[in-house]
């Protein structure tokens, strides 16, 4: 298959095609990220885990670009690609597991469901489009919402571990808008290609520095772990997400990213154990009912 070719045709789909399941892969794949990023932290440090994860996630992206000889992007493209980089490759990852020390994975995916959100008000400013009132309320009663649940959870103080969650969120958040402006003329697979490559320096010296830093034990829970953070999470998973994307389009595969938060959930009481409080899936209904407003209002 060419993959640049599917990263860019259009086709009409049935609700079960190809670009749906793809998609929808992508979405799955992308739950299970807090959960594997708990299992690589029984054998790394935070450091160690974000630098040894990116480096891994930019050999397989390298390896893509080589074998479809992909073409170096545009001298224009790079400072986006940077802030892709930092965004999705650097910042969110080092910032998620510093918080995944000492938050639960259930917390997590609850602030944390609040990206596609402020992705999309991200994208609205630095497009300069103006956004629907409704837009607005709903992206607002949103964040409202996953503030006051985040103070609750901890008799109104934020931790150390809810200021890292809002820093990942809106770096994230950043390299997504800028991810998504760049999709409009190079396949989405590249991007994250070339943004985890571009980062790879940076994620080699944190490597090189966390891995005399900290200790390390290779048990096999860190080493899948390790594998699924930095082959799914860091690049296989936006690889089918793009695909999906491509073949279905941006809005019907938005929708189905929607579902990623309450699947996370799913994964931690079924495979960490963890127990949620009346608070959790309540919060994370409220937020979903809230992107799913933002998403119809900024499509309208």
């Amino acid at each position: 298959m060419d993959v640049d070719r599917s990263a860019i045709v259009r086709r009409r789909v049935s609700p079960l095609s190809n670009g749906t399941v793809l998609a929808a892969l992508g979405v799955v794949g992308f739950s299970f990220s807090f959960p594997g990023t708990v299992w690589a932290l029984d054998g790394f440090g935070p450091w160690s885990a974000t630098g040894v994860r990116g480096v891994l996630a930019a050999a397989i992206a390298l390896a893509a670009l080589l074998v479809t000889r992909a073409p170096l992007p545009a001298r224009a493209d790079w400072p986006a690609l940077a802030v892709v980089a930092g965004g999705c490759a650097i910042g969110f990852p080092l910032l998620t597991t510093l918080a995944l020390q000492t938050s639960t994975t259930a917390h997590s995916a609850v602030v944390i469901g609040a990206l596609p959100m402020a992705t999309a008000t991200i994208s609205a400013l630095l497009t300069r489009r103006r956004p629907s009132k409704v837009f607005w309320a709903a992206a607002g009663t949103g964040a409202a919402t996953v503030i006051v649940f985040s103070l609750a959870q901890n008799r109104g103080q934020p931790t150390v571990a809810d200021l890292y969650l809002f820093g990942a969120l809106i770096v994230c958040a950043a390299g997504y808008a800028e991810g998504g402006r760049l999709s409009a003329h190079m396949p989405g697979w590249r991007v994250i290609a070339w943004g985890v490559v571009l980062a790879a320096p940076v994620n080699l010296v944190v490597s090189a520095w966390a891995l005399t830093q900290e200790p390390v034990d290779l048990t096999a829970k860190a080493l899948v772990g390790m594998a699924y953070i930095a082959g799914i999470s860091q690049f296989g998973g936006f690889v089918v997400w793009y695909q999906g994307m491509a073949l279905i389009g941006v809005a019907r595969a938005s929708q189905l990213q929607l579902a990623q938060p309450l699947l996370t959930l799913v994964w931690a009481v079924l495979l960490l154990g963890e127990q949620l409080s009346p608070a959790v899936p309540l919060t994370a209904v409220i937020v979903l009912a809230c992107i799913v407003v933002t998403q119809r209002a900024r499509t309208s």
